[in-house]
């Protein structure tokens, strides 16, 4: 892989942190179950937080995150009678943050708070989803505008991106989509937003992964259980390359286990390879949204949470997708052949159990 550009890393540049992130986006894992965190300085403490569209110098960003802290303590000790020291309770969300990268009581309590944080912000950002007076399609603007700023400066800065594409699902594909599910709900629907993003080679897969998680969605946004990893096993790649092999002794949730993840979508061919996952991107709402907003949702913050379908594949990998049976065209082929027969003879006919993606239509 180029040199660093403008922010993007070198596998040999990725820290413990990075490869826990990227880890737990290809295997669709939940940051919940995750015991101890990696963060180095203040600097990184509070880029993580912007990656949530907080604004930590901005004192109405740094009171919502006490808020918050403040809120997960009470759930903690009202439901818990969780024993949180004074000093942790009193901590800035970055302490907090570097206390859960260290070990002992004050570790665990640091990672609960942040666990507990997480859930009651991610709820109150999807509550005020439903407060805001905007449009699907006018929240769907505000996450292309980001989505398209991010990446559209990735390719203006020569990272190794070949080919990007992003789009709405149109109503005919969601109709398709719906039909060919068990489950014909719409809230089962995660890529009415969807990217695509063709990088130049393999080894630029996880850099553009990693930066994705630090300008676009945090890694702990990352949808669990909805990951479909089909290029490469994890582990194995890491062993090819001595920094990340370093590394791998100090994953947690031993690094032993299957973290090649395939799709369970009935209609991608055995041969089809890809990246995929879907995300909750945080968007900041405009002010002039907030101030036509009921007097309930200033009590909510002002970030909301809008799911996104991401793939990510190398140009060869793409390439020989096309090819055959693998290829976008009788994917859909399939697709459509099933949902015929559902129409026609019932569920008999042939569904897909929607649990996973492997690709966008």
């Amino acid at each position: 892989m180029s040199a660093d550009i403008g922010g993007l890393k070198r596998l040999e540049e990725l820290t413990l942190m990075d490869l826990q992130s990227v880890r737990l986006l290809l295997r669709g894992d939940s940051v919940v179950d995750w015991h101890r965190l990696h963060v180095r300085s203040h600097e990184e403490a509070q880029k993580i937080l912007e990656s949530h569209e907080f604004r930590p110098a901005e004192p109405a960003d740094r009171a919502r995150l006490e808020a918050i802290k403040n809120e997960a303590i009470a759930y903690l000790r009202r439901q818990f009678d969780f024993p949180i020291p004074g000093p942790v309770a009193r901590s800035s969300v970055e302490e907090i943050l570097l206390l859960a990268s260290t070990k002992g009581h004050r570790q665990l309590c640091a990672c609960t708070i942040l666990k507990a944080m997480h859930i009651i912000h991610h709820l109150d950002g999807r509550e005020l989803l439903f407060c805001i007076p905007m449009s699907d399609q006018e929240v769907f603007h505000l996450v292309e505008e980001k989505v398209y700023r991010v990446i559209g400066g990735m390719l203006a800065a020569g990272f190794p991106i070949t080919e990007f594409v992003g789009g709405r699902k149109n109503r005919d594909s969601l109709y398709t989509k719906l039909l060919s599910k068990a489950d014909t709900t719409a809230a089962q629907i995660y890529d009415k937003l969807r990217f695509r993003i063709v990088t130049r080679t393999t080894d630029d897969i996880l850099p553009v992964v990693l930066y994705l998680t630090e300008r676009l969605f945090p890694f702990s946004f990352v949808v669990p259980r909805q990951s479909t990893n089909t290029i490469f096993h994890f582990r194995a790649y890491c062993d090819q390359h001595p920094h990340l092999r370093g590394l791998l002794r100090g994953v947690q949730d031993s690094p032993e286990g299957d973290d090649y993840v395939p799709s369970d979508n009935k209609f991608s061919d055995q041969n089809y390879r890809v990246i995929h996952f879907v995300a909750e991107i945080p968007v900041r709402l405009p002010a002039e949204t907030m101030e036509m907003s009921p007097p309930a949702a200033w009590a909510l913050g002002h970030i909301i949470f809008v799911l996104c379908e991401f793939q990510i594949v190398d140009r060869e990998t793409e390439a020989a997708n096309e090819l055959g049976s693998a290829s976008h065209a009788r994917y859909k082929e399939r697709q459509r052949q099933a949902v015929m027969r559902r129409l026609k003879l019932g569920v008999r006919g042939g569904t897909d159990d929607g649990k996973k993606r492997s690709r966008t239509s």
